[in-house]
């Protein structure tokens, strides 16, 4: 962390409503931490563009403080905080040049013009368009827009980059080039950026951290692995990536963090319990995919249920193969593709088996 261990940003008890009655964000308290990149991830509607507006100066907080660099900003306008946005649709000037739009924001800070001219020639660099000052954005494709976008967001050196949905106009294969792009400026520039998305992979691709938010409250914020691995309850581990669920109802707690499950199915298994109740109380199982094996080896797996094979998809690296489990017909495995994928058709009888620690007991929705 910059600022002698200090967040550069904190928000403290922020709640954001827009009539007065219905809270968009509820008591949000969210330490970022400087040279930081922090993802706020969610559906439509959860909170985290508010909260990005908010930061920015383009919402005011209903209640609570905002701080940055230890100083709250609550009062101060968007154009004194010295942050620097990139949006989903660029917002470049169409009648300026790329070297005039990335102008603007040093002459707006009244910087001399020996000084502008060496800051966007060293930006241009940085985003990989230098000999493109000179062209208008029209005259530029989407993905170099995008790069002149987040020039000037970084051309008058911020201490923070905001950066919201910026890349969900792009295609498949630009998209996925521009994450590892901007990842590594700013693994390069140790500059600290919040980044807003609903894209689960584009989030766990680039992030130090990710806060998940629903219905404006952030239900987990932890590193990329630690959220795939270990989801704190049934949202995130049915948000993230994908997840097989089954329910049942808890018959067994152990003293050492696990429980027996008796699914509705009939079926016994035992599952780490990081979210359960009492004995007697419902809950859900979420189990990843890759973590399922087909006709294990025997002993080997705590669990093991009878399956049927529904459905059998090709895709290359893997043979992602939805089965009949427990009740649950779009149980999904995913088979890695060593030796292709010989004795599994669709209509086959199997096993099907996943260690206690990659099940984990959450709460029932």
């Amino acid at each position: 962390m910059t600022n002698g261990g200090q967040p550069i940003v904190r928000f403290v008890g922020v709640q954001k409503s827009y009539d007065g009655e219905t809270l968009v964000v509820k008591n949000l308290n969210l330490d970022i931490a400087g040279g930081e990149f922090l993802t706020m991830l969610g559906p439509s509607g959860s909170g985290k563009t508010t909260t990005l507006l908010m930061l920015a100066g383009f919402e005011p907080a209903t209640h609570g403080e905002i701080y940055l660099k230890g100083t709250s900003i609550n009062r101060v306008p968007p154009h004194r905080r010295g942050i620097g946005m990139v949006f989903q649709n660029y917002a470049l000037f169409p009648h300026m040049t790329v070297n005039e739009n990335l102008a603007f924001p040093l002459q707006v800070r009244r910087k001399s013009r020996a000084e502008i001219e060496e800051r966007v020639k060293r930006v241009l660099e940085m985003v990989e368009l230098p000999g493109y000052g000179n062209r208008r954005p029209s005259q530029l494709s989407g993905g170099q827009q995008q790069r002149v976008a987040v020039a000037r967001a970084l051309v008058f050196d911020p201490d923070l980059v905001l950066m919201d949905e910026p890349l969900g106009a792009l295609d498949k294969q630009l998209r996925e080039q521009m994450q590892y792009e901007i990842k590594h400026l700013h693994e390069r520039l140790a500059i600290t950026v919040v980044y807003v998305t609903h894209d689960q992979a584009e989030a766990l691709t680039m992030s130090d951290r990710i806060a998940v938010f629903k219905d404006g409250e952030v239900q987990q914020l932890s590193t990329p692995d630690e959220l795939y691995e270990r989801p704190r309850n049934s949202f995130v581990a049915q948000f993230i990536g994908e997840n097989n669920r089954l329910t049942g109802t808890v018959e067994e707690l152990g003293a050492n963090g696990t429980c027996v499950v008796k699914l509705d199915s009939g079926d016994r298994v035992t599952a780490s319990a990081v979210k359960v109740g009492k004995k007697g109380d419902r809950t859900l199982l979420s189990l990843r995919p890759e973590r399922v094996e087909i006709n294990p080896e025997q002993g080997r797996l705590a669990n093991v249920v009878e399956g049927c094979i529904e459905e059998l998809i090709y895709h290359g690296d893997h043979v992602r193969t939805r089965l009949s489990v427990a009740g649950q017909e779009n149980f999904i495995v995913k088979v890695p593709n060593k030796s292709g994928h010989k004795g599994l058709a669709a209509g086959t009888r199997v096993k099907v088996g996943w260690s206690q620690d990659d099940c984990r007991a959450l709460d029932a929705e």
